[in-house]
């Protein structure tokens, strides 16, 4: 029976801590999906479409085979159902995010008692980047290449950055 596990997330723009939790993800599990998912909190925010970020991330992806690349725009718990998953597996760089995902992940458990949510902690040098990140230090030239997968740095360097004179 193949293990599926879903990796939600916006990804606007996707970075490297992202695809270090997709790639340890996709180690244990025999099918990863990747969902691209709508934040209600962001939806006005957004610096990339949904299929942009769709494109980018999967191209940060063609080295992984059992890595599939969807987006929706519902419950997480619903799509984890309709999939067959058996994990919500989440990224955590620090415990200020434990609480929102904490409280994610037992709305989770009781709309889907079939699925566990994973957290698996972000390597030590990815701390403290976020996508949040990445876009001030683009928008104002600084240096994104240990952020970013070099796949994707010069989309993000051309919609984010600001042209100074």
């Amino acid at each position: 029976m193949e293990r599926t596990a879903v990796c939600p997330g916006s990804f606007d723009p996707v970075t490297v801590g992202h695809i270090d939790i997709i790639t340890r993800t996709a180690e244990m599990f025999d099918h990863v999906v990747v969902v691209v998912m709508s934040n209600y909190h962001k939806m006005n925010s957004y610096s990339f479409t949904v299929e942009e970020r769709i494109d980018l991330l999967r191209r940060c992806t063609t080295d992984l085979p059992n890595v599939e690349i969807a987006q929706y725009s519902g419950l997480l718990a619903d799509y984890v159902k309709t999939i067959g998953a058996k994990a919500i597996v989440k990224g955590l760089r620090a415990v200020s995010d434990f609480e929102n995902e904490f409280q994610q992940a037992l709305t989770n458990k009781r709309l889907a008692p079939e699925v566990e949510t994973l957290f698996m902690t972000t390597r030590a040098e990815n701390m403290f980047l976020s996508s949040s990140m990445v876009k001030q230090v683009c928008m104002f030239g600084g240096d994104i290449t240990p952020f970013v997968p070099a796949e994707i740095q010069d989309d993000i360097i051309k919609r984010l950055t600001i042209q100074h004179k």
